[in-house]
């Protein structure tokens, strides 16, 4: 299970004792052939959501027999979480959330799923798409640069809630659908877990930047409500945004053909997202295949457009806290997420759906 083409480091990732995960699931003093406290945490939490990977499985219509595959990658995925609660080693372990989440979709793909989440997608991005405008007229009509770019934030953080990934926030979705807006206003107060919001900020308002990398994360409202807007924003300033989707699908994640496809049905005749000029945003493939990302697998186009770039921003749980929380990069980062996972808070020492935005100016 492998996405297209070559993988590489990213250029302005500090390579030097980088781990992607940032969970440390064992140590050195460890049995190996015994699962630790936090991995059987972590391949239990994987375990509760198949359920709901399994059911949207089965309404998969481009798929002969769904029903059938769905239960066969129901019993294919628990087998091999048991088998890892046996023997950690078994199954390229010992398991963390990168191998946890690549077994789970290499068993979809050998049972005929591709995408399980396509037509969710396709609705959540609709819904997205007819309510950009005025997400984006709220922003604009903000006179306060600060206050305008807190409010940013604050709409990266409510998209970013639509995450099928998470079996809570699955079952929330099936019963209730999501309201951005309200997502909005029920943030948990300041301060959040990490809160590095103010000194972001400040340096925001020095115009520092000329090249940012924004790793994205959902379909729907976390993208088109959450990250575009921020993005129009730093557009609006001379920033180059070049944004950097997966490769192949992976739970609700958006990929590089629907980004293609999302900015094409938003920007006007003339290449303008609701009057700001698009020819500085680039799209590019990130080579990932996955909800999180290890920074010395991304495509070689990515690592070309990354070379010059002087902010990283890793969105989501899975690319911002799961993996790549304590990443050090040679250009100023922002990891930006809400934690979805009880594991997650416990491990920040957090509240469930607390945020995080943890920004860095670069290492020398």
């Amino acid at each position: 299970m492998e996405s297209s083409g070559e993988v590489v480091s990213l250029p302005v990732l500090v390579e030097s004792n980088y781990r992607a995960c940032t969970i440390p699931y064992r140590f050195p003093s460890d049995n190996p052939k015994k699962p630790t406290p936090t991995e059987l945490a972590w391949i239990n939490l994987f375990s509760n959501s198949i359920p709901s990977f399994r059911k949207r499985a089965e309404s998969d219509d481009t798929v002969p027999d769904a029903p059938a595959r769905a239960e066969k990658f129901a019993q294919r995925y628990a087998e091999i979480l048991e088998d890892l609660k046996k023997d950690p080693e078994s199954h390229g372990g010992p398991p963390d959330c990168i191998l946890l989440c690549q077994l789970r979709e290499q068993v979809l793909r050998e049972v005929g799923f591709r995408d399980i989440f396509k037509k969710v997608k396709e609705e959540e991005n609709a819904k997205a798409i007819s309510l950009f405008e005025d997400v984006v007229r709220v922003n604009d009509a903000i006179q306060d640069e600060a206050e305008r770019v807190e409010n940013l934030i604050r709409g990266i953080f409510a998209g970013n809630v639509f995450d099928l990934g998470s079996a809570q926030l699955a079952e929330l979705f099936a019963k209730d659908g999501m309201s951005f807006q309200a997502s909005c206003q029920n943030l948990v107060p300041r301060p959040w877990v990490i809160d590095d919001l103010d000194s972001f900020i400040s340096k925001w308002g020095r115009r520092p930047w000329k090249k940012a990398i924004i790793f994205v994360d959902n379909s729907g409202a976390d993208v088109i409500l959450g990250i575009l807007p921020f993005a129009r924003e730093l557009l609006r300033h001379g920033v180059q945004v070049v944004l950097a989707a997966n490769d192949l699908p992976s739970i609700n994640d958006v990929t590089y053909p629907e980004l293609v496809e999302i900015i094409a049905k938003l920007e006007d005749e003339n290449g303008k997202l609701l009057g700001v000029d698009t020819s500085n945003l680039l799209i590019a493939n990130s080579g990932n295949d996955l909800p999180v990302i290890d920074l010395t697998r991304v495509s070689q186009e990515l690592a070309y457009l990354a070379s010059d770039a002087d902010l990283v921003v890793l969105e989501g749980m899975g690319r911002g806290i799961e993996t790549n929380l304590y990443a050090q990069f040679k250009c100023d980062s922002l990891k930006i997420a809400m934690v979805k996972h009880p594991e997650v808070a416990q491990f920040l020492g957090g509240r469930l759906y607390d945020c995080v935005i943890k920004y860095n100016e670069s290492v020398d």
